[in-house]
């Protein structure tokens, strides 16, 4: 079944949605760098049918460069990466170029989430017209478009949990004249928030997930299957541990060899295969001396009694910032003993402060390949640059700010049932009901999640 992916940044949405047996027609993204990784990406899934990943990792080990990589490449793979910012004024290239990628194929279904910065607490929080009026709000208006144009069947639209409150200079909800705007475009729409680390990824983070479906409709949202972590026993240690120990500004972006890794979550989660035992962008960012000693001060707080360390409880004379109130979280370390860690954001690609690695030996913040398991990127996922080059900043910022891949791949396997079996989720559906119904909610609420 053939996808569209708008704002498609990095590609977690995407892979999940490629790991559970949909065919991408196009990745519509206006960064460039994050174009070079999906790129990338959909030369790594090519070569893999044509098998002849050899050419995939001479790529990776630096025998050939980038060019001599996407010349291997038929055009018509590397073409449905499109780099555009999407507006009114260049929709009608857009489509022609889809057109002519589909020919007598049609689009099932449109994924994607306009950028968030917009609708987030912590964007409105910065900006001091509460970002109303910003042109980012708008661009589900660019969304529906191309609903009206391919009518797919279902369409997802995720985002972040402030579209619920995000404002029009009215004072109206975004989100209501935006389910309004699906409507006339003959979609009815369902709409339930997610906790990633409900799904099988070792991370909190909430995300908004609408679901539209063709025609009028209700009660259609997909049974999402659960896979908690902390249920499990998994520990954010399962993302380090065959990872090789580093200090600060040690490693290197060239594939990198693990270390004997006897869990399962790995394999399990997706993130590493059994032949594969290597990992590109382990190398780790420069801390100068007086951040490393907040850093084994944060670690040792935590390794004593589990408490995080404020700002404010650090020495007086390793108070650099005036307004200590505003960083009073700014320090902080990635539990490897909870079930989940901290969100992963794309603030990332500025400092590491906020993700410190567990080992205080290593005293370091997290590599971009950590944080990318921490999104469940498969380990054979390789991050872009504009220039080729790596570079920490644009890495991290596409690591953050993607969607955790098996949380992608959850609800693509449920997208796909009601594709392959629209009868039989329907009784699953009234099952549900029946259940909630009878009062038995508890064990609703396994089946779907609300």
């Amino acid at each position: 079944m053939k996808f569209l992916d708008l704002f498609a940044g990095a590609g977690g949405l995407s892979e999940g949605f490629v790991m559970a047996g949909f065919s991408p027609a196009a990745h519509i993204e206006m960064d460039k760098a994050a174009c070079y990784t999906l790129k990338t990406r959909a030369a790594y899934h090519w070569l893999k049918e044509q098998g002849r990943l050899d050419i995939y990792h001479d790529y990776l080990h630096g025998r050939i460069d980038r060019n001599s990589f996407y010349a291997k490449i038929p055009q018509d793979v590397l073409e449905s990466v499109m780099n555009y910012q999407m507006s009114k004024d260049n929709l009608e290239e857009i489509f022609d170029k889809i057109d002519g990628r589909l020919g007598d194929n049609r689009i099932n279904l449109i994924i994607g989430g306009p950028p968030c910065q917009a609708y987030s607490l912590a964007g409105r929080s910065r900006d001091a017209n509460n970002m109303i009026g910003d042109e980012r709000n708008y661009l589900y208006k660019i969304y529906a478009e191309f609903l009206r144009r391919y009518k797919p069947k279902y369409f997802l639209f995720e985002n972040v949990l402030g579209l619920l409150s995000a404002k029009e200079p009215d004072g109206t909800r975004h989100f209501d004249a935006m389910c309004r705007t699906f409507k006339e475009c003959g979609y009815s729409v369902e709409t339930k928030i997610f906790l990633a680390s409900d799904y099988g990824v070792l991370q909190s983070r909430r995300r908004l997930i609408l679901i539209g479906k063709l025609g009028d409709d209700h009660g259609f949202y997909p049974l999402v299957q659960r896979h908690p972590t902390e249920q499990d026993g998994i520990c954010v240690s399962e993302i380090f541990n065959d990872l090789p120990p580093l200090h600060a500004n040690e490693g290197t972006p060239l594939p990198t060899k693990t270390r004997h890794y006897e869990g399962k979550y790995l394999y399990d989660a997706g993130i590493k295969e059994k032949d594969e035992e290597e990992v590109t962008l382990h190398y780790a960012r420069y801390v100068n001396d007086h951040d490393k000693d907040i850093y084994r001060r944060v670690v040792e707080a935590w390794n004593r009694n589990q408490t995080r360390l404020k700002y404010t409880d650090l020495p007086k004379e390793m108070l650099t910032h005036k307004n200590t109130t505003s960083f009073l979280d700014r320090f902080n370390v990635v539990a490897d003993n909870l079930s989940y860690a901290q969100t992963v954001v794309a603030h990332l690609s500025k400092d590491g402060h906020f993700f410190i690695h567990p080992d205080i030996k290593q005293n370091r913040s997290i590599t971009p390949r950590e944080a990318a398991r921490l999104q469940t990127f498969p380990d054979n996922f390789h991050f872009e640059t504009s220039t080729g080059k790596p570079a920490f900043g644009p890495i991290f910022r596409q690591i953050g700010n993607a969607v955790p891949v098996r949380l992608a791949y959850s609800l693509a396997k449920a997208i796909n049932e009601c594709f392959v079996h629209p009868d039989s989720y329907q009784r699953d559906f009234d099952i549900y009901h029946e259940k909630k119904v009878k009062g038995n909610k508890e064990e609703a609420q396994t089946e779907l999640h609300f």
